[in-house]
């Protein structure tokens, strides 16, 4: 399985998934005119690495900010681990904040509740 980087645009996010670490990240702004052709690769991935790997994941996730539609497919992103948790492989995903950033905090709190599996919620403190 090779290595998924893909480099930030002025409206997607950076996304370095390693298959040999298990760590996947994402950070910058997700406002993609096509949030499905952005997202598609990541998702396509996971399934790839839950049946062809299956080893632990970490997820960091460190956008500024995210459109509506970015939400939807990031949601995705998180059910695509949250299948791999529920199948015992294990997981974990955290979710970074600007310490004054009461938005993405509620988000990340969004998501926590809605997955029930490892979700940490850290602040990135000024």
């Amino acid at each position: 399985m090779e290595h998924l980087q893909l480099e930030a645009t002025p409206t997607s996010a950076y996304i370095d998934f390693n298959p040999t670490t298990g760590k996947i990240e994402m950070s910058g702004r997700s406002v993609p005119e096509n949030p499905l052709e952005f997202f598609n690769p990541l998702t396509n991935w996971l399934e790839t690495y839950h049946k062809e790997i299956a080893q632990p994941l970490s997820f960091d996730v460190k956008l500024e900010y995210f459109n509506t539609s970015s939400s939807k497919c990031l949601l995705d992103v998180f059910k695509k681990i949250l299948l791999m948790h529920r199948a015992g492989i294990q997981t974990e995903i955290t979710w970074w904040c600007e310490e004054f950033d009461d938005d993405m905090v509620e988000a990340g709190e969004d998501y926590k509740e809605m997955l029930n599996m490892p979700f940490n919620i850290k602040i990135i403190e000024e």
